[in-house]
């Protein structure tokens, strides 16, 4: 980890950043890949690896997300080389989906923040009633 502050020069490309600092490429990562469309899209794919799956199937894998939704999530995870796209020449093309090495390596993180928000889930919402309830909100 680099010891520079933020707005210090000196790091190197491939050096790890500083989440703190507003510039850091990382921010923009962790955007994309924190969500929960993200988040369930990878854990359907991971599930079907090393296979791919067809757009149509991951859509009914990924209950509620629209077809642009999915389409703008494959899109992302494709750009960061997340996910590969596989485009077969028929009419209607048929386009199959499949993690790369690097997407597969983001399954785990993923999935433990998903257990996280699985287990404290019954807390978390017994704090919202209780904020919802209070005179101060």
């Amino acid at each position: 980890m680099t010891t520079a502050r933020p707005g210090e020069a000196g790091r190197q490309r491939g050096e790890r950043g500083d989440l703190l600092d507003p510039r850091c490429p990382t921010r923009q990562l962790l955007d994309r890949i924190g969500t929960k469309w993200t988040s369930m899209t990878v854990k359907v794919l991971a599930e079907a690896a090393p296979g791919e799956l067809r757009f149509a199937e991951l859509r009914r894998r990924v209950p509620g997300v629209s077809q642009k939704m999915l389409s703008v999530t494959l899109q992302s995870l494709a750009r960061d080389g997340l996910v590969v796209r596989r485009v077969e020449p028929t009419v209607p093309p048929a386009v199959h989906y499949r993690l790369t090495e690097l997407g597969l390596s983001l399954e785990t993180p993923l999935a433990a923040l998903r257990l996280w928000a699985e287990t404290h889930m019954p807390e978390i919402d017994r704090n919202n009633r209780r904020a919802d309830e209070s005179p101060a909100g």
